[in-house]
């Protein structure tokens, strides 16, 4: 099966472009969301957590304390290594696992780490959603009304350069309120099903 990447910086619109492509048919792996019921279920893992970072990682519901542990993890690149290090492993064996139960002639897997958490591995291509960095704050400040300016500035600059992500992509679908989105994705749906025809074929 060909396994397409799909990521972008915050704010860039890669979940209404995965919309779009389930619209589709086409099966999309949530890292974010699937990483996040790991760390709740996994038993192992949250054994690990729990010694890694407290009691506190989980409340007194034994629900993940998201809160909590960004705090620890956000401004401490150690500690943030060592969360990634305990849930990457077991969020690829899921994706794998997920990969396995799919009957379509390609997935999509959106990590909006790609290329920082070596997702991109685990792919054959890399699609990014790209759009300039003022454009993706504001939508971000109006998604998130939490959040301050600086905070989101903060977020984009742990993640990769606009320009080196879309470098290292394959695939590039501009989400810049410039160009439609929809003929886009139709375009990549027609070539991502050539591909895995062909991949299919070897």
């Amino acid at each position: 099966m060909l396994k397409i990447g799909i990521t972008g910086g915050i704010g860039s619109g890669k979940s209404i472009v995965c919309k779009c492509f389930q619209l589709l048919g086409v099966p999309v792996y949530d890292s974010d969301s699937r990483a996040k019921w790991v760390m709740n279920h996994d038993p192992e893992l949250r054994a690990q957590l729990i010694t890694a970072f407290g009691l506190e990682t989980f409340d007194a519901q034994q629900h993940l304390n998201r809160t909590y542990l960004s705090q620890k993890v956000f401004h401490n690149a150690q500690e943030l290594a060592k969360l990634n290090g305990l849930v990457h492993p077991q969020v690829r064996k899921d994706f794998y696992q997920w990969v396995a139960q799919q009957q379509t002639p390609y997935i999509l897997k959106e990590a909006a780490l790609m290329f920082e958490s070596s997702a991109y591995t685990q792919v054959d291509h890399v699609l990014t959603v790209s759009a300039p960095q003022a454009l993706r704050q504001t939508r971000t400040l109006q998604r998130d009304p939490h959040r301050t300016p600086a905070e989101v500035e903060a977020i984009m600059a742990k993640q990769l350069p606009e320009e080196e992500r879309v470098h290292r992509s394959q695939f590039v679908l501009y989400n810049d309120d410039a160009q439609l989105v929809l003929p886009q994705v139709v375009k990549l749906h027609e070539t991502f099903l050539r591909l895995a025809s062909e991949k299919d074929a070897s």
